[in-house]
């Protein structure tokens, strides 16, 4: 089974301006995840997806392929990460030398994993016959919706205990990660999730993102406990 890694990487980014290639631990943000799949023995080639030139040299710097800038109609603000993901194989298809049979989506977002994260889903993938797979991160935190008339996720008359709550009510949140997805799923759903779903789990240290500019520098404090090497 032939995997190879995509990374979406937009220019623009209203949160954070230019969020992709700003500097954490020395690094461009970007760098983290290109370098987590060149790592990976499981995978092959690394392809950047941007419709940024500037995102697109510092990607080819690092070893990544970036074989084209990514058209504007894909690249806006309410475009999908499965449009990207879509374009790709269609300019994969138009290359007959370019073969692959699942894709791991990388959110650069997510700088923050360990060395053997992606070889570990890989093979639950292959393990259990996946057709794609999701990263998650246990929470046992109780959540409320709809403040006009609030609902909880648990009785509120019977507040359950951590130690009690069985293994198959586990709450688990998608921590954004990565994504494993046969080709052929991208194609008949159009969809990153389809077929038969699979959860791998990340430790919390793994599961933080970067949207907001004070998560740069808790990515930061937890890179930097790590180590960075593992």
């Amino acid at each position: 089974m032939k995997y190879v890694a995509f990374i979406p990487a937009r220019g623009g980014s209203k949160g954070i301006p230019g969020k992709n290639i700003q500097k954490i631990l020395g690094k461009p943000l970007i760098a983290w995840s290109i370098e987590h799949a060149l790592q990976c023995p499981e995978i092959g080639d690394v392809y950047v997806s941007t419709d940024s030139e500037k995102i697109r040299q510092i990607a080819l710097g690092i070893g990544a392929i970036s074989p084209f800038v990514r058209p504007d109609d894909i690249s806006n603000d309410t475009a999908t990460t499965e449009s990207a993901v879509l374009h790709f194989i269609e300019w994969a298809k138009s290359n007959d030398k370019i073969n692959f049979d699942n894709i791991v989506l990388i959110q650069a977002t997510s700088p923050v994993r360990y060395a053997d994260s992606l070889s570990r889903a890989i093979q639950q993938f292959e393990k259990d016959d996946l057709d794609s797979l999701v990263t998650v991160c246990k929470s046992h935190k109780f959540f409320w919706k709809n403040p006009d008339f609030p609902q909880a996720s648990y009785e509120v008359s019977n507040r359950p205990r951590r130690q009690d709550i069985k293994n198959e009510e586990e709450v688990y949140f998608e921590n954004g990660s990565f994504y494993i997805t046969r080709t052929a799923i991208y194609e008949q759903e159009k969809n990153r999730l389809g077929g038969k779903i699979g959860l791998f789990e990340m430790a919390t240290e793994e599961s933080y993102e970067i949207d907001e500019p004070v998560e740069f520098k808790v990515c930061e404090e937890v890179l930097r406990s790590l180590k960075v090497d593992k």
